[in-house]
């Protein structure tokens, strides 16, 4: 990926670059492929870290017109069983989670695009978890063709994107809610969506969804990694200023059970775990 310079010099695109243009894609496909390309091309030091021109505002990221996005409660109902209903639960839980997984695809890309000035580590990171969503997404939308569905054909919520919106400008609060605490949420509810799914015979998505559970270790993790590494050049202490976003942005509820194994292994602290329960036995509203 080049352009050419005022002596026909070719100049690198930069990152931000790619990273807009698969952020602004949007078509599925097409989007998964830019982001294949783009990471690779990253790995292989083909794009360059610096980029004189400032981000512009990403209010909505490229996405096709369908799935309809609608209120939760308006959500198709959904199951691992999938017998009684001519299999439509199961595509309507399979379509859920490559819906999360496309989102994330323009999460990791956005973070990527939107925070700059960060170790080149932090892009690293990034472009990597962006890269395996893309995977992730593909996994999911081929188990869908199977059952003759493409995304787009359920419903889906904005919530991702809603607090990537009310996150924009602070790359701290983005570590905070984003990876570890939307995203964490998939620690605690991907393992039993797999029991359920082994139980009705389904192994197949099974197997996809153990890829996913393995790989969102990670990017819980990075979360961490980069959180913490903004607290400390803040001089906050990390702890108290995850509960206090906590508070901030979510009322200070929680919920549970937490998958307290993939949380540790993601950067969670045992003083973390111990408030995070707490709070899953408090009504939201009730404080930090």
């Amino acid at each position: 990926m080049g352009a050419a310079g005022a002596e026909g010099e070719p100049q690198a695109v930069s990152l931000c670059a790619a990273a807009l243009a698969c952020l602004r894609e949007r078509d599925p496909d097409q989007k998964v492929e830019l982001t294949r390309l783009a990471a690779a091309d990253w790995r292989a030091g083909g794009l360059a870290l610096e980029d004189p021109i400032p981000p512009e505002e990403v209010a909505e990221p490229g996405r096709p017109q369908r799935p309809e996005l609608v209120a939760p409660r308006d959500l198709a109902k959904r199951s691992a069983k999938g017998a009684a209903d001519g299999g439509q639960g199961r595509a309507a839980l399979i379509h859920a989670v490559a819906h999360i997984e496309f989102n994330a695809i323009n999460l990791a890309w956005d973070a990527v695009y939107r925070f700059r000035g960060l170790p080149r580590a932090y892009y690293d990171d990034w472009v990597g978890v962006a890269a395996e969503e893309a995977l992730h997404f593909g996994l999911m939308r081929d188990r869908l063709r199977t059952m003759g569905h493409e995304y787009g054909d359920f419903p889906a919520h904005d919530g991702l994107w809603s607090m990537a919106r009310r996150t924009a400008a602070d790359p701290l609060a983005r570590m905070a809610l984003i990876p570890r605490v939307l995203e964490a949420r998939g620690l605690d509810v991907t393992p039993g969506m797999i029991a359920r799914l082994r139980a009705a015979g389904d192994g197949e998505t099974a197997d996809c969804l153990e890829v996913i559970l393995r790989d969102e270790v990670g990017h819980v993790a990075a979360g961490t990694r980069w959180f913490h590494f903004l607290c400390a050049e803040r001089g906050l202490e990390a702890e108290d200023q995850y509960f206090e976003l906590l508070a901030r942005y979510l009322g200070g509820g929680g919920r549970g059970p937490l998958n307290l194994a993939d949380r540790r292994r993601a950067g969670f602290t045992e003083a973390e775990l111990a408030r995070l329960q707490a709070l899953c036995h408090k009504p939201a509203g009730a404080g930090a």
